[in-house]
Parts: C-alpha cells; structure tokens; sequence
C-alpha cells in the first residue's frame, strides 16, 4: 500500500480549472416522482470541455448531502470531467440493517434496492425515483434538455446509462454503492473513500458480492481509507476481497490528523474526501478526463 504520511497539498495545489462555478439541481425537478430525500445534486462542468469528456458521479455516505462533497467535485471538475454530486435514499446504512440477518445476500439486495429500485430486497425498500442510477438518468435528461450540445446525452443509453464513460465514487455506503455498481457494469473508473466493509456470517467475512466476479477490469479501480478509522481491518479484508492490489497504487492509505470532524465518534472516517491536503491523492485516484481507460 502508498503510505502518504506527508502529503501537505493544499487547495492551491488543484488545477486552475478546478474554480469552476457549480449549480444545483433539486431531484424533483428532474422527476416529479421524488417526495423525498430531495437535497440538491451539484453539477460542475467547465465551458471549454470537450463533447467527449467522461462524466464523474460522487455518492455520499449514510446521512450524508451532496453538499458536503461539493469541493471534491469541484476539483474533479478541474481535472477534466463534468462532475456530479449526487443525492439519493442513503438512510440507514447496509450495517445497521445486514450485519446480524443471516441472509448471505442481504447487503447485496439492500444495495440493489438502492441503486436501481428493484430487487427482493426483505431488509429495506424505496421508491425507484429514490434510487441512485433512475435519480442520475432524470438528472441527465433534464440537462440535455436545458443544456443541448454540452454533451450530457452522451452518457445516456436509452433509459440506462451508458456505462463505459463515467467514473463511479463515493464515500462510505457511497463507496459500497459505486463499488457495487462497478461490479455489474463496465464503467470507466471506480473510486473508493473507506468502503464497503459489510460482512456476513459470524466470522464476519466481507459479504459475498464483494468477492464476486468483476465487469470492471481491477486496473480501474481505485481505493483509499485512513489507518485510524474505526473500521480498517473490515475495509481491508473488502478491499482485498475485491481482488484490488495492495501492493500497488490501488488502495492507498492515508494518516494525516483529521482537519474536519475531530469530535465525532469515528473522526479520520470523512477525511480523505474532505481535507483539501490530500489533492494530490484526489488527482491521483481520479486521473485525468483526457486518460484512456485502462
């Protein structure tokens, strides 16, 4: 694993373009079916990017709004992506409901229901508005619309997503979300904050799906946590479950103080996704639009 002990970088570190403006955009203004957990998205796309340019999403945590990763998206922006935070049902946690229910598929369920709003899920349910990759389908038709010839129809496919050319991230359940997602789909980078770290059974093994065969090729991911989380040997026995490579660039690990969040219960959880000190590892992790795809 990368140790980044002395990573200093400040905000000034990211791209000129990373200043660019965002705007946001309420759910239930891309579909009227939303009733609730209707915090806006953010959008940040840059006048000057090409048609072409891929698409990155960001989930959020459990309880958390895309507000809160609006600086990480801004600075994704800057590397050459449109970029989108986006607000979706991420309440309660897969832990809080799958940890103890004997079902080995419990937590891959939970997040189908999740993502796409469908499912046997017997743990939790949402309207398919709700879910993740309906929400970002409205949202993108409704900036095609709005926005014809920026290039936001591009990553549509029908009433689905065209996979290939969006980067899927997030933190927390958010990163269990796009790791999930990444399995089933072909997408062009994943990029995981501290999950997923569900288990199942009691010798607490990261859950099945975890462990499950991959669309997305492992050069395409991506993975970091702190060494003091609550949490670590969960987060590596996933991440190891993913088949990512530890020895390599694809997890790393991160130990600077916590700048945000010092008095929670679990304070090094948020801050790789948050302390703008760690932009050389959000330009690492993200790369830039204009890269290939391994």
């Amino acid at each position: 694993m990368i140790r980044l002990a002395a990573l200093a970088l400040l905000a000034a570190a990211a791209p000129a373009a990373d200043q660019e403006a965002g705007y946001q955009v309420v759910p239930s203004k891309a579909d009227p079916a939303v009733k609730a957990f209707d915090d806006p998205s953010y959008i940040f796309a840059g006048d000057r990017l090409p048609a072409d340019a891929p698409l990155a999403v960001f989930l959020p945590g459990t309880n958390g709004k895309p507000a809160y990763n609006a600086g990480l998206m801004r600075f994704v922006a800057g590397l050459g992506y449109r970029a989108i935070a986006l607000g979706y049902d991420n309440d309660p946690a897969v832990v809080q409901v799958c940890t103890t229910d004997p079902d080995p598929d419990c937590a891959s369920d939970f997040r189908e229901m999740r993502v796409f709003g469908t499912g046997k899920s017997r743990a939790v349910s949402n309207p398919r508005a709700e879910a993740i990759v309906p929400r970002l389908v409205a949202l993108l038709r409704l900036l095609e619309r709005e926005q014809p010839g920026r290039g936001w129809g591009r990553y549509l496919d029908g009433d689905s997503l065209n996979w290939g050319a969006i980067l899927f991230s997030g933190q927390s359940q958010g990163a269990g979300m796009a790791a999930w997602i990444a399995k089933r789909h072909k997408v062009r980078r994943v990029v995981l904050f501290s999950s997923p770290w569900e288990t199942s059974g009691r010798q607490r093994r990261p859950a099945p799906w975890i462990s499950g065969p991959s669309a997305t090729p492992v050069a395409r991911w991506q993975a970091a946590y702190n060494s003091r989380e609550n949490t670590v040997p969960l987060i590596r026995a996933a991440y190891a479950a993913l088949g990512l490579p530890a020895a390599q660039v694809h997890v790393l690990t991160l130990d600077l103080p916590p700048g945000f969040g010092a008095n929670s219960p679990n304070p090094y959880h948020g801050a790789g996704i948050r302390d703008p000190r760690y932009a050389e590892l959000w330009r690492t992790m993200f790369g830039k639009g204009t890269d290939a795809p391994e």
